[in-house]
């Protein structure tokens, strides 16, 4: 009889397990700020100018999170507007938020590397600060563009990093969930969405979008140790460990081993 190592199915499911959880937690709201990614919804409508959004078109928001992208968009360019998140929890809230303004929107738990969602349902999708959590970066970069219609285009954002040169501060299970240990250089983003079925249309770096964050990351931090210090338990926040790992992310952007990126490729058409 043959059998099979469960090993890296295992790990995956557990990984993705972990993120969901810390990214529904109050700690991670409270240190990252409403858009949950660098650069805030400053980036988000950056990027959004450069995916010929329509209001008849659908759109797709990947890890949604609590919905502040997904909200955002539908204001802006009055288009229908889908959110999909591993994390119950904010679901809910991204759900919660939505019946209190107009527009059209449809938030569900589901995976990235298995979309709840019909071939080419949405004009656009896009994923903020999230590919690089994913473990199956290729077959999340194949639903995109099975759920994204022909024409239609993608727009990502995300950590970059050359994980040979990562200190070993950036690596290890808390740096994957922090969208570090499996980050990947731009240029390795862009070959698989290249085999996933994508023209390149725009890359971008954004370097400074995570310097600022590291910023309020640090501030905030300090503020829940001098103000309520008794938060940090029940929010599971280590205050000994965050400076060594703030200034080892710093170093790693100088250095050019971390920084942030923007991408926004084009469904190609290939007539089937």
């Amino acid at each position: 009889m043959t059998t099979v190592d469960p090993g890296p199915a295992r790990r995956s499911t557990e990984t993705k397990a972990c993120c969901a959880t810390a990214y529904s937690s109050d700690a991670v709201a409270m240190l990252l700020g409403e858009s949950y990614h660098p650069g805030g919804l400053r980036l988000t409508r950056r990027l959004t100018s450069r995916l010929a959004l329509r209001k008849d078109g659908p759109v797709l928001d990947v890890a949604c999170g609590r919905g502040a992208s997904a909200l955002a968009i539908a204001a802006e360019h009055g288009c229908p507007v889908s959110g999909v998140d591993l994390s119950q929890a904010n679901i809910a809230a991204a759900a919660e938020a939505a019946s209190a303004v107009e527009g059209e929107f449809d938030f569900r738990v589901g995976d990235a590397e298995a979309l709840p969602f019909a071939d080419g349902a949405f004009a656009a999708v896009v994923c903020e600060c999230a590919l690089c959590t994913f473990p199956d970066k290729a077959t999340a970069a194949r639903e995109f563009a099975r759920v994204i219609a022909p024409g239609g285009r993608l727009g990502i954002t995300d950590v970059t990093a050359d994980r040979d040169r990562l200190p070993p501060e950036l690596t290890g299970l808390g740096a994957w969930i922090a969208c570090v240990a499996d980050a990947r250089p731009l240029s390795e983003y862009t070959r698989i969405l290249r085999l996933a079925g994508f023209g390149i249309l725009t890359t971008e770096h954004h370097d400074d979008a995570i310097r600022k964050m590291l910023s309020q990351i640090e501030a905030r931090l300090q503020l829940v140790e001098m103000t309520a210090p008794d938060r940090a338990e029940v929010l599971g926040l280590d205050f000994g460990a965050a400076p060594g790992v703030l200034k080892a992310a710093r170093r790693a952007i100088d250095d050019g081993i971390l920084g942030y990126g923007l991408i926004v490729a084009e469904r190609v058409d290939t007539g089937e």
